[in-house]
């Protein structure tokens, strides 16, 4: 894994359950704040149940994807106490895990 990689998982790993982050909130904590697309795209390709993607989400509380079984996401979402309505997280702004401090 590249370093960045290792940032965002460490970063991701922070994020507690029943809360969530967004991509670009894991880009920022992991030190390339544009690099959202690149955060997406490592949780598409996590396969290591240790790291909580599901708990990763777009912009604006939308579920966004989770290597193609959104049922999933939102399950294990739903299973941390979060209400999703369509494909939003009801109360995002609430849920939405603060994330302060870069990841070395």
């Amino acid at each position: 894994m590249t370093r960045f990689a290792l940032r965002v998982v460490a970063a991701v790993r922070r994020v507690p359950p029943g809360r969530v982050a967004t991509y670009g909130d894991i880009a920022r904590l992991a030190g390339r704040p544009r690099a959202s697309r690149a955060v997406g795209n490592l949780m598409a390709a996590c396969a290591d149940p240790s790291v909580p993607c599901h708990r990763i989400v777009s912009a604006g509380g939308l579920m966004g994807g989770y290597g193609g079984n959104e049922s999933l996401k939102r399950a294990l979402l739903r299973t941390e106490g979060l209400v999703i309505v369509g494909s939003r997280i009801r109360r995002f702004s609430a849920v939405r895990w603060p994330g302060r401090g870069a990841v070395s």
